[in-house]
């Protein structure tokens, strides 16, 4: 591919992946791998460089554009050697007309702005995000680790956490396939150090997904205890199952419950368990180091759905807390409604729970939670609050 037509072929893309975004369809990544998948003829090096400028383009816009030549000129704009690639040759998009105009430039889209919470620094929300890495205590401990990955630095703070630089090929390397580390961005690691389980109790993980945090949590437990991870979703645990296998976590339970009738599938575990970890859905606000394209899908409509959403998993989790239990709530979400002001209903519907304190050597009080955020501290951008019921 020459340079001009790996810039029309990123216009091609963003055009699917605006489509995409708009109706609800497949991911950026999603549709990057179909493309080429169709186009054989593209070598390593043409891929390397269309993502790149699709990326480019997606990164610099907070407002989902109209098209993707739109999106691409908005790049091409500000850099003089992008724009002199739309030149009009044989699969070259056409040259830029005087006045034709881009893509604006922004990090967060201008409704939500308001929304955030007052310390997010939005301008950081958009680097790029190291790869960070949690030692697995059930087979390893990181001095076993450190001559295995020799490019990776201790985490202050993270006994258990490394981090890598960005890109960094980590599933190649054989600490990953023996399951000595598990890829865990520091700030999921810490809210997995919030929950401060310990062998022998009951824990329950109760929006696992593939289960991250449910994994920091078995190694904290040393393999010993009760620990169910709990999803609406099948495939979401079945992806648990190799994780749970590689990192010698046999002793984890999966439980599949009935979306809108959780409360049946949880019944028999009403003040038995702990601690409850609700990593509630949210808008992902705080992983757009990771995910910019999500700017380009949430929307004052899905953010009412996902708070009210969030509300509703709360309630029905507090009835497992045995008494003295905690109730550890955490979104990858800076938005106040996501955070301090669901804390805030739920400590007024529900009497007879207090929030305390979490002793961690990051983020920010807020409320009655903590914040982290990438501008603050190098991690994703999460939300979280640890709160106890009354004896």
């Amino acid at each position: 591919m020459t340079p001009s037509a790996r810039i029309q072929a990123a216009i091609d893309l963003l055009d699917a992946i605006i489509a995409s975004a708009r109706d609800g369809g497949p991911a950026a990544d999603t549709l990057i791998a179909r493309y080429f998948k169709e186009r054989r003829y593209a070598g390593s090096r043409d891929r390397r460089a269309v993502r790149d400028h699709v990326y480019d383009a997606i990164r610099r816009a907070a407002e989902r554009p109209e098209t993707g030549r739109a999106a691409m000129i908005g790049v091409a704009l500000e850099r003089p050697e992008v724009a002199a690639l739309f030149d009009g040759s044989t699969h070259a998009p056409l040259p830029i007309e005087p006045g034709e105009t881009g893509a604006e430039a922004g990090a967060v889209p201008g409704w939500l702005q308001p929304l955030l919470a007052a310390p997010v620094e939005q301008d950081a929300l958009l680097g790029r995000a190291p790869v960070d890495l949690r030692v697995n205590r059930l087979k390893a401990t990181p001095a076993a680790v450190a001559p295995l990955l020799p490019d990776a630095v201790p985490i202050a703070g993270l006994p258990d956490g490394l981090r890598l630089p960005e890109g960094f090929p980590v599933e190649q390397q054989a600490a990953w396939k023996e399951g000595l580390v598990e890829v865990q961005d520091a700030g999921s690691q810490w809210i997995a150090a919030a929950c401060a389980v310990q062998p022998g109790m009951t824990v329950v993980d109760l929006c696992a997904g593939a289960g991250g945090k449910t994994l920091a949590l078995a190694g904290a437990m040393a393999g010993r205890g009760t620990l169910i991870a709990a999803d609406t979703i099948r495939s979401r645990l079945a992806r648990l199952e190799p994780r749970a296998a590689r990192a010698g976590a046999t002793f984890i339970e999966t439980l599949l419950l009935d979306q809108s009738h959780e409360g049946r599938g949880l019944e028999s575990l009403n003040g038995q368990v702990n601690v409850v970890l609700v990593d509630a859905p949210c808008s992902g606000t705080g992983t757009w180091r990771r995910n910019p394209e999500a700017r380009w899908r949430l929307t004052p409509a899905r953010l009412d759905r996902l708070v009210a959403e969030q509300a509703r998993i709360l309630d029905f989790a507090a009835p497992l807390l045995a008494p003295g239990g905690a109730l550890v709530y955490a979104t990858c979400a800076l938005t106040e409604r996501e955070g301090r002001g669901q804390i805030d209903a739920f400590l007024a519907r529900h009497a007879g729970w207090t929030a305390e304190p979490i002793e961690i050597p990051v983020g920010r009080a807020h409320g009655a939670g903590l914040l982290l955020t990438p501008g603050h501290d190098g991690s994703d951008g999460f939300f979280f609050a640890r709160l106890r019921r009354g004896a």
